[in-house]
Parts: C-alpha cells; sequence; structure tokens
C-alpha cells in the first residue's frame, strides 16, 4: 500500500470556509458547498433567503449551544455543516493509495475522525476549526488503513528505504545498480539484503482482478470464469425450444393417441395398465404407442426441414 500524500498545509484550502476578503467566498451550508458574491443569499432551499454573514452567525451561535449542552442533535448538525470537508481530505488522501481502495471507506473512517474533532474542538482557543478537524480526519482515514494493513510498519519503512536508495543510485549511475552496489549503499552485505527482499515480498501484493484485466479493459474476473455448476444458456434454449415443437405436435395427435403418449411418459403406466384404462388388450396398446412415436417423429421431422 503506497504511502498516502500528505494533507494540504493551508488551513482554508478545500476547508469550504471562506479565505481571505478578495474573491467570490464559500461557504458550507447544510452539507452542500456554496459559492455567491456579496451580498447574495447563501441558502441552498427555495425561499431560503439567508446571507453568509447570515450563516456564520449561525454557526458560531451552533458552537456556543453546543459547548453549554453537549447534546447530541446540535453535534449531529455540526457534523452534517462540516461533512464536506471528509470528502475533500478523503480524496487527497486516496490520491495516493491503490485502486482497490474505495474512497467511501475513507470518508467511513473520516467521519469518526470529524466526530472526535467536534467533541474535543475548544472555541475559545481562537482557533479556527476546518484546520483542526482536517488533521483529526487525515489522522483517522490513517489509522484505519494502518490497522487494516497485514504488513508491519517496520516492513513499510525498509521497503521505502529500499526505493530511495535505488532512485539515488540509479541517478548517480545512470544504469540499474546491482544487488551488491545496492548493499553497500544501504550498509548491509548481500545476504542481508536477500532477507530484506524476502520480507518485501509481503507488500508486493496485486489484486487478481488487476492481472487478469491486463489487455481485455476493466472487465472483472468473476464475469469470465466459468462455474462448472451453471447450467450452459444455450443448451436451456435448445431444450425449450425442442419441448415447444414437441408439444405442438402432441397437440396434433388424435385424442387416443394423445392418451396413450400422456399415460405412458407422463404418468409411467405400463402397456398393460394403459391397455385396462382404455378396455383394449396390450398388443392393441403397442400398435398405438408405435403409431403416436411415428407421427410424433414425422411432425418434428417436419418442423426441422422448414
Amino acid at each position: 500500500m503506497t504511502e498516502p500524500t500528505h494533507a494540504p498545509d493551508d488551513p482554508g484550502e478545500g476547508s469550504g470556509k471562506p479565505g481571505p476578503p478578495t474573491g467570490t467566498p464559500a461557504a458550507v451550508t447544510n452539507g452542500h458547498a456554496v459559492t455567491f458574491g456579496v451580498g447574495e443569499t447563501a441558502g441552498v432551499l427555495p425561499g431560503d433567503q439567508r446571507t453568509f454573514d447570515d450563516v456564520e452567525a449561525g454557526i458560531v451561535a451552533l458552537w456556543r449551544t453546543f459547548g453549554e449542552r453537549r447534546e447530541q442533535r446540535l453535534r449531529d448538525r455540526l457534523v452534517l455543516h462540516y461533512a464536506p470537508l471528509v470528502k475533500y481530505v478523503a480524496g487527497r488522501v486516496g490520491t495516493g493509495l491503490p485502486a482497490h481502495v474505495e474512497v467511501a471507506d475513507l470518508i467511513q473512517s473520516g467521519i469518526f475522525g470529524l466526530v472526535d474533532a467536534i467533541e474535543k474542538f475548544e472555541p475559545e482557543r481562537g482557533l479556527k476549526f476546518e484546520t483542526y478537524a482536517m488533521q483529526r480526519i487525515r489522522g483517522a482515514i490513517l489509522d484505519d488503513l494502518r490497522a487494516q494493513d497485514w504488513v508491519p510498519r517496520s516492513v513499510r519503512g525498509r521497503a521505502r528505504e529500499v526505493e530511495r536508495a535505488l532512485e539515488r543510485l540509479g541517478a548517480q549511475l545512470r544504469r540499474t545498480p546491482t544487488d551488491a552496489e545496492l548493499a553497500d549503499e544501504l550498509g548491509l552485505s548481500v545476504a542481508e539484503l536477500s532477507e530484506v527482499y524476502a520480507q518485501l515480498q509481503l507488500t508486493s501484493v496485486v489484486a487478481l482482478d488487476e492481472l487478469a484485466a491486463a489487455g481485455r479493459g476493466s472487465t472483472p474476473l468473476a464475469d469470465i470464469l466459468e462455474d462448472p455448476e451453471a447450467l450452459d444458456p444455450v443448451a436451456l434454449l435448445v431444450d425449450q425450444d425442442n419441448r415447444r415443437q414437441l408439444a405442438e405436435a402432441i397437440a396434433h395427435l388424435t385424442e387416443r393417441d394423445r392418451v396413450v403418449v400422456t399415460l405412458y411418459y407422463f404418468e409411467n403406466l405400463t402397456l398393460a395398465e394403459i391397455g385396462r384404462v382404455l378396455g383394449v388388450t396390450e398388443s392393441r396398446v403397442c400398435q398405438l404407442h408405435t403409431r403416436a412415436v411415428l407421427r410424433l417423429r414425422a411432425k418434428l421431422l417436419e418442423k426441422t426441414e422448414v
């Protein structure tokens, strides 16, 4: 897993709050970023005529009330107001991560960081909440990523050391360094470097879908693997068509022939039992059965030739 990129140092960048008084300010209202000019309304709903100053005054009052009562309802309103910060930080952190890491998972972890920031923030200190919250959100996301990582942090650190050493030697030598040169750069013996390589194999994990997708677009691997238990759709269609044609052919038989076919093939009666049902001898039933089968075969051949 690649080390994620750092969040911006400028506390105003991406915070959803207005920076210097020049340009067009922006606000975060009801979980949406709203941009407006000076004196324009900041409402996001029809009929909402609040100005930017009204929104700011409302947030200041909300913080004051939350500091006095610490009610969950008030905290939830603050979470909703600052939620765009989580999406921004998660997007920045996700830039340096593998493709299989979902941004939605990062946002979920970041929400816990935002809640923790709101619970621990002290407005009376005069600090900007967005600056503090972005650090807590980013920390919560990274903590969750580390908790899910099966590779020890020491091995991750050694991998970065090897990568930096390879870059330095490559720039100096203008070629790929040998194992002996790399070991000397790292202050190791060749045998110790081989042990490091063995440890770093744990970090070289590639999603099976990514390997299988090479040269065939973005089709998931599950869509191309054959399921031996699955029914062949072509065979199913052929079977359904054969059943339809057989049903049509049986419908053209005489009534007695249809009775013989039904009792013999669907009710599993013997020829003698069918004879007792129809009141005829077994040999006569055999004749009726043979005639019905020949007529069905001729009818089916006729449809096939068409």
